[in-house]
């Protein structure tokens, strides 16, 4: 399997978390309607094999391979992975994974089938976080899309610091729904 550590590191600070507008029009309507829903951890597999599956543009292929989703699903069922599934009218549009120690969440893919429909699932877990005072979401690699919702580098070795005193924390619940999303809306 491949391992990244790039320098500089991707990150997003949920407090420095960026929704556009538009953005915040839809979390309203999702907030509002019941048509939306906010899953998390309601079929981790697939939402990996979404995320491998899900042309992107600029890219031939995926690092998602059957190992990753083998890996990943193992660290799902000890609890340590999770997915954060955005579903419209019963059918699941989008979403993302990735995998939590301690205060430190490490974000590894999301998909979206239906306009916004990962940002929704980005927003949830910001929000999420937020309410238990996580810090920071690993990125990895800067992408235009991070840096519109406020991504930024950083060093690795601040990188390398911050999960040093973050990771040994108690890990938080992940039991949480679209109500998440009132945090984010709730800043301007």
């Amino acid at each position: 399997m491949l391992w990244w550590s790039p320098d500089p590191r991707m990150v997003l600070k949920p407090a420095e978390f960026k929704i556009s507008n538009s953005l915040r029009k839809t979390l309203k309507c999702v907030v509002r309607n019941s048509v939306w829903e906010v899953r998390v951890d309601h079929d981790f597999p697939a939402v990996m094999r979404a995320c491998a599956e899900t042309p992107r543009e600029g890219q031939r292929g995926t690092w998602i391979t059957s190992e990753i989703v083998e890996a990943y699903t193992t660290l799902h069922r000890s609890g340590r992975a999770h997915s954060i599934e955005t579903w419209f009218d019963g059918v699941r549009v989008g979403g993302l994974y990735g995998v939590s120690f301690g205060r430190m969440f490490f974000g590894e893919s999301m998909f979206a089938h239906k306009t916004d429909a990962s940002k929704i699932a980005l927003s949830a877990l910001v929000g999420h976080l937020r309410r238990h005072k996580i810090e920071m979401i690993d990125c990895q690699q800067n992408t235009p899309h991070l840096v519109s919702l406020g991504g930024r580098e950083i060093p690795r070795r601040v990188f390398v610091a911050h999960l040093k005193q973050a990771i040994p924390q108690p890990a938080i619940s992940w039991g949480f729904d679209k109500t998440a999303l009132l945090a984010v809306l709730a800043r301007k």
